[in-house]
């Protein structure tokens, strides 16, 4: 049974083939375009309910078609294809509108897993999510009243108990619902990229920081920014977090000047913390 439909955007014929391939043996509609004016041209003709594109393309690259589809197509989830450890690229993509990118090189189970990701996410979004079960009701009922504050909150379930579904309820539900919702998976990011993901850092800061970057925590100013699996973040970025926790500031990587920030936090785990807290100490004992 066919499922979603997706159009494919890649100016590389084999790996437009290879991506189209994968997405049609699970089951999705698949429409291709070798370029992003091509793309909008499909577009306007054929519905579809998920973009996934290249950001390397000739002529209209990945950036310029995705401030395109934002403003023909706003609910539209778009993810992006970018050379892996282009961090720049990577930030400025969720800075403006992706809901997510994937790394080259990935395997295809990433692009499935990604793709069907976003697309529960699109479906659930446009109605509250279903609650038959008392403890269930309990939930959303004080998540609601949670989203009304300003508090950091943390959701701890097994891996596909809907996590970021709440999250996205209670962004929703709350005074930021007219911003972006953020979300990262913090396993899914090289330790090494991570900080400047989401802190950001200045020119000249390690090698490949050609300009400045803005961090997906400063980019989720005034919105919400929702962080999956954080219980995988190393401890350097925990401390830089905690700061943005207490004092409402980041510090861009390589930069000594500190600025202020309007976020807040949803966070998601499925491990023990309190746990892991006490493996931790007795490995310093």
């Amino acid at each position: 049974m066919s499922k979603a439909s997706i159009l494919v955007v890649e100016d590389n014929w084999e790996l437009r083939e290879a991506l189209s391939d994968t997405l049609e043996y699970a089951g999705y509609d698949v429409k291709t375009a070798e370029s992003g004016e091509a793309a909008l041209h499909l577009l306007t003709q054929s519905r579809v309910d998920m973009v996934v594109s290249d950001i390397n393309m000739d002529g209209m690259d990945g950036h310029e078609l995705l401030q395109q589809l934002r403003a023909r197509f706003p609910v539209m989830p778009v993810v992006l294809i970018t050379a892996f450890g282009s961090i720049g690229s990577s930030v400025r993509a969720m800075r403006e509108g992706a809901v997510d990118y994937l790394l080259k090189p990935f395997k295809p189970e990433q692009l499935l897993a990604t793709v069907e990701k976003y697309l529960t996410q699109k479906v659930a979004a446009h109605s509250d999510p279903i609650a038959i079960e008392p403890s269930s009701q309990q939930m959303l009922g004080l998540a609601k009243k949670v989203a009304q504050s300003d508090a950091t909150v943390l959701i701890s379930g097994e891996s596909g108990t809907g996590k970021e579904v709440l999250a996205q309820y209670i962004h929703q539900q709350s005074k930021r619902a007219s911003g972006p919702f953020i979300a990262i998976n913090c396993a899914a990011i090289p330790e090494n990229m991570l900080e400047a993901t989401l802190f950001g850092h200045e020119k000249g800061a390690f090698t490949g920081a050609t300009a400045n970057r803005t961090g997906l925590v400063e980019a989720a100013s005034g919105s919400t920014l929702f962080l999956d699996e954080i219980g995988e973040l190393p401890l350097e970025a925990q401390a830089r977090l905690l700061r943005v926790l207490q004092e409402s500031e980041i510090r861009k990587v390589g930069s000594v000047q500190s600025r202020k920030v309007d976020v807040r936090l949803v966070v998601a785990t499925h491990r023990d913390l309190k746990q892991l807290v006490i493996d931790l100490s007795l490995i310093h004992i």
